[in-house]
């Protein structure tokens, strides 16, 4: 597992180095990009992370296929749908992105692991497990009311992270396609 925290002044530059290593050790220098599936809607904030993510990786030409942005997010209601009409269940390398609740202390830390993701949890929502990778984003605090914290997490935060999530993985997969040009 890699983390990274928003509130460190290197945070881009570590998430750039832990994305690339993973990406190093799990994918050949002449596979295609994996797929990356944002999940999230673009009506709470909170839950806006995976969307946003989505959104910043079109438009910056990310290479690979991008399943969820804010013009066409892939929520609790779409999941499952959505993973049958892009036929998800190929063998394709899918890296998940979702937003999470979490402790107070790790507000703004961004997690990368191998393994799906369950995404809902946090809303107690049961929806399928997703990704052969995932990364997630703490939002805000996790509690009682779950729905309500998305509701009132801090647009900024969420802009932050996803800005950062979707720069570093164009910019750890432009340093794989590099190598791969030099090979």
């Amino acid at each position: 597992m890699f983390v990274s925290d928003l509130n460190s002044s290197r945070c881009k530059e570590l998430l750039i180095d832990d994305f690339s290593k993973i990406i190093k050790s799990n994918f050949s220098i002449f596979s295609p990009p994996p797929t990356i599936l944002c999940v999230g809607t673009d009506r709470s904030t909170g839950d806006s992370l995976g969307p946003f993510v989505g959104e910043i990786l079109v438009r910056n030409n990310y290479p690979g296929q991008v399943i969820g942005t804010i013009h066409n997010p892939v929520h609790a209601i779409n999941l499952e749908k959505t993973l049958i009409e892009n036929n998800y269940f190929t063998n394709e390398t899918v890296i998940a992105v979702d937003a999470c609740l979490g402790k107070a202390e790790n507000v703004g830390k961004i997690y990368f692991e191998k393994g799906s993701l369950l995404p809902g949890t946090g809303v107690n929502k049961n929806l399928p497990k997703v990704g052969d990778f995932h990364i997630i984003g703490v939002v805000n605090v996790s509690g009682y009311a779950g729905y309500l914290a998305l509701q009132s997490t801090r647009l900024s935060l969420v802009l932050n992270m996803a800005e950062i999530i979707a720069g570093s993985l164009v910019h750890a997969f432009e340093k794989k396609h590099r190598l791969c040009n030099t090979v």
